[in-house]
């Protein structure tokens, strides 16, 4: 089946007007600066709005074109297989109170809608866990009985109305809701703007300083706000050391046209492979498309990212029948290691300084609920038992062995990887179109890509969050950091945080040596005493 080049379905059938800066000015100052313009910062900013509150919405690219532009967009509190892990690991208060959460984020997106007028293709649908294999029939079982003691309305089924595959059990809730996630998002903002509120977009914040107030340090200039959301997916600031407790993947999706009556039109995750698919029919064009997602890998890992995106596009044909794909993207995720997102104070000692992150595959209800918890955190209405369940410096003895594990993977990276840029490897002068290689060039540690038109991109292959060696994403054509995420484009522009710097340019004289440009030190050296490459 023939690919066509990464789009979301989403970003290309809800356009966006320009929100660029152009020849103005940034803001000087403002009540809370949301650095985000995904689900989470909108959110919030649109809560705070509301309330009469100044804000400034800070996006490094273009509104909801992130992780929020780039997912599934089920709308659940059915978050694969968790209750019965948090009626075991935090108790049914805890549990209760997680899946009332998302209900009421649920709740909260179908009123709002309504209410604003914002049509956003939203549809109440059932949702629907199963597996093909009899050996997890009791952790089924077992999830509808945890669901039901956490209040939530769920039940143990055999089949599935319009799935062809022979199930061996599946988990039903009912009452869950599915949209266009960009559609909703481009109304919310164009809310938040008609009550006062200023998005900017092609604004990147690189550095925050603490003083009698926030002072955000951005590509455009300095503004000061007396309290400063940071909903930036993976937070941008390292002072809350998040890299460490966030576990980075990313998951591919393909959609293509399909008719209605040949799928289920609930929303389903097969828990045996983790593939996960949806109807979307679009109210302008009467179309209905299948949306599947799949393929999961930690991202950054060296492996051929293009032949997983031909599996699965397979695995819906075969499964599904989906004969052609149209659309296809990927999704960046962010797991903490209990699998409840952080949502609260940035670091111990921040008083005004917010997070939202971690939300698993699960961001447009965890999004929605973090913006209405941190709107009230703001502004001191928060409900004291929500905020320590999601209170991103909760104490878990049983989550410590998730996060050293996690921590050795990314040590592991860093040694075998620069290691592994020392093998003999291709020239960059040697590379075929739409050919890539990290390699030692002189003293340089070279990212190279060739592309389609036979124009050599070479950056330095360190990343400038911590040093860790780059690896290309042949699908995505990008530049990809095993150790904590960050994301580049072939020239060097960042993707995806936490890194905020770009990689540096490298020349190639004659492609045979290589000479760092005069915009940071050279790669393979140390930066000042006490800095770590986010520093230089």
């Amino acid at each position: 089946m023939t690919l066509p080049p990464p789009r979301s379905l989403w970003i290309e059938t809800a356009p966006t007007p320009d929100r660029g800066l152009g020849a103005g000015l940034l803001p000087a100052d403002a009540d809370v600066v949301v650095i985000g313009g995904g689900i989470a910062g909108l959110t919030t900013a649109y809560r705070l709005a509301e309330q009469g509150v100044q804000v400034l919405v800070l996006e490094a690219a273009q509104l909801a074109s992130g992780v929020s532009g780039n997912t599934t967009a089920k709308v659940t509190a059915q978050h694969d297989l968790i209750y019965a892990d948090l009626l075991e690991r935090k108790g049914l208060e805890q549990a209760r109170l997680y899946g009332l959460s998302q209900v009421t984020a649920i709740d909260w997106i179908e009123e709002r809608a309504d209410e604003l007028g914002i049509e956003c293709d939203l549809t109440r649908v059932d949702s629907y866990l199963y597996s093909c294999d009899p050996d997890q029939v009791e952790k089924l079982q077992q999830e509808v009985a945890a669901a039901a003691e956490a209040g939530l309305r769920s039940s143990y089924e055999q089949s599935i109305p319009g799935l062809t595959a022979d199930i061996e059990g599946a988990v039903r809730f009912t009452g869950q809701a599915q949209f266009h996630p960009r559609r909703w998002l481009l109304g919310l903002a164009a809310e938040i703007e008609r009550l006062g509120g200023i998005i900017v977009e092609g604004v990147r914040a690189t550095s925050l300083t603490s003083r009698a107030q926030q002072v955000v340090h951005t590509t455009h200039g300095d503004v000061l706000a007396r309290d400063v959301v940071v909903a930036t997916h993976y937070p941008v600031f390292d002072r809350g050391m998040f890299f460490a407790r966030l576990e980075p993947t990313r998951d591919l999706a393909v959609s293509g046209p399909i008719h209605p009556a040949d799928v289920p039109s609930d929303m389903c995750l097969c828990v045996d492979d983790h593939h996960s698919f949806r109807t979307f029919t679009d109210h302008v064009t009467g179309e209905t498309q299948l949306v599947v997602i799949g393929e999961p890998y930690r991202t950054g890992q060296r492996l051929d990212v293009q032949a997983k995106h031909e599996q699965l596009a397979e695995w819906a044909n075969t499964t599904l029948g989906l004969s052609s794909v149209t659309h296809r993207w990927s999704a960046h995720d962010l797991t903490t290691p209990d699998r409840v997102p952080y949502v609260g104070r940035y670091h111990l000692s921040a008083e005004h300084l917010w997070v939202a992150t971690g939300f698993g595959q699960w961001g447009m209800t965890g999004g929605t609920l973090a913006g209405l918890l941190l709107s009230n955190l703001i502004t001191g209405s928060a409900d004291e038992e929500l905020r320590e369940l999601f209170d991103p410096w909760r104490v878990s003895l049983q989550s410590a062995p998730k996060v050293a594990k996690a921590n050795l993977a990314v040590a592991r990276h860093f040694g075998m990887d620069h290691a592994h840029a020392l093998l003999p490897s291709k020239r960059p002068a040697d590379l075929e179109p739409d050919e890539a290689v990290v390699t030692r060039v002189g003293r340089q540690l070279v990212a190279a890509y060739r592309s389609p038109d036979s124009q050599l991109h070479t950056v330095s292959g360190r990343c400038t969050h911590l040093g860790c060696v780059v690896n290309f994403n042949n699908a995505e054509k990008s530049w990809d950091c095993p150790c904590h995420a960050s994301r580049f484009d072939v020239d060097g522009n960042v993707l995806h945080g936490p890194a905020t710097r770009p990689l540096s340019r490298v020349g190639l004289a004659d492609e045979t040596d290589a000479a760092a440009d005069e915009t940071g030190p050279p790669v393979d050296e140390p930066g000042p005493a006490g800095t770590t490459p986010q520093d230089w």
